[in-house]
């Protein structure tokens, strides 16, 4: 009896894990608020200070927020790319697959656009080299909602995931700053059932308990960073933006340079974070995305696109 139920505890410890990777890797983003060209150049100029100083080290403004079955997390950032050349990127299919694969739980994107509708799949699995086939896939529609001379906004809707999640939502909002800039809103939520937040609970407090986000919280000369679901969120919200930003960045390179460069440039970019962001070594990383980068141009091949 004892060795059966250590085999059960096992077994659902790895179910659990496999939740958390999947809800907090993959999207479920927000509906944008505030939306439109005005209201984001009016939260650029609330920001204006923190984006200038700031525990990153970095133009980046990140918050969120944690209800009883959802998680939001909202990143705001300046880029220093001209807002044509962030716009002409971002709202092409193609782009968000070499983008999301950055992420170390992402192990492929294909995209297919039926009928002028374009749906992306992701495969969210564990930190290491999985196929596709050992990865679990989520079904996103791909909508550009508005592309204007000064404004962006694009919606990666999934109404249904595994393990009872659903609405899965990723929002991009960006506007044209003076001196060829841009500032980009990145918005990400999901919702989960009464199983995935039992699971959720019991990961973090076995497995997962030494993980943390960004937020501060606690009093002065105590504060500690925020844990649990709402951490987990924030550091994987946290990974999705330095993608974007990678991608970005490495446009400048031959296309037959950028895979590789955006490796590099990526894993260089959440070095900066070691207590959220560190899970493997750089070596083990790049072999891993490398193998996964084949196994994701295959998958595409099926698709027709």
């Amino acid at each position: 009896m004892p060795a059966q139920k250590g085999i059960v505890s096992a077994r659902l410890l790895v179910l659990v894990l496999l939740i958390i990777l999947f809800c907090c890797s993959l999207a479920r983003a927000a509906e944008t608020e505030p939306s439109g060209e005005r209201a984001l150049l009016a939260k650029y100029a609330a920001l204006k200070v923190k984006l200038e100083k700031n525990q990153f080290g970095a133009p980046i403004f990140l918050e969120s927020v944690e209800g009883q079955d959802s998680v939001r997390v909202d990143m705001y950032g300046v880029f220093h790319h001209p807002f044509d050349a962030v716009r002409e990127a971002l709202q092409s299919p193609a782009a968000w697959c070499d983008i999301t694969p950055l992420h170390i739980n992402i192990k492929a994107c294909v995209y297919k656009t039926v009928k002028q509708q374009t749906q992306l799949t992701l495969y969210s699995g564990r930190k290491y080299f999985q196929p596709p086939s050992d990865a679990y896939p989520l079904k996103l529609s791909f909508r550009v909602a508005a592309s204007q001379p000064d404004y962006l906004e694009l919606a990666l809707v999934g109404e249904e995931g595994p393990f009872g999640t659903k609405d899965h939502r990723i929002g991009v909002q960006a506007v044209p700053l003076e001196g060829q800039g841009t500032f980009l809103h990145f918005s990400y939520t999901y919702s989960h059932g009464t199983m995935a937040r039992m699971a959720i609970k019991t990961y973090f407090a076995t497995l997962g308990r030494d993980k943390v986000g960004f937020t501060l919280v606690g009093e002065d000369g105590k504060q500690t960073y925020i844990d649990g679901v709402r951490g987990a969120v924030e550091r994987n919200t946290m990974r999705y933006y330095l993608a974007l930003q990678t991608y970005l960045d490495t446009q400048k390179y031959p296309e037959g340079q950028r895979f590789e460069q955006r490796l590099n440039r990526w894993y260089d970019l959440t070095a900066k974070y070691p207590r959220q962001l560190k899970e493997i070594d750089k070596a083990a990383y790049l072999s891993n995305k490398k193998m996964e980068r084949a196994q994701q141009e295959a998958l595409q091949a099926k698709q027709g696109s």
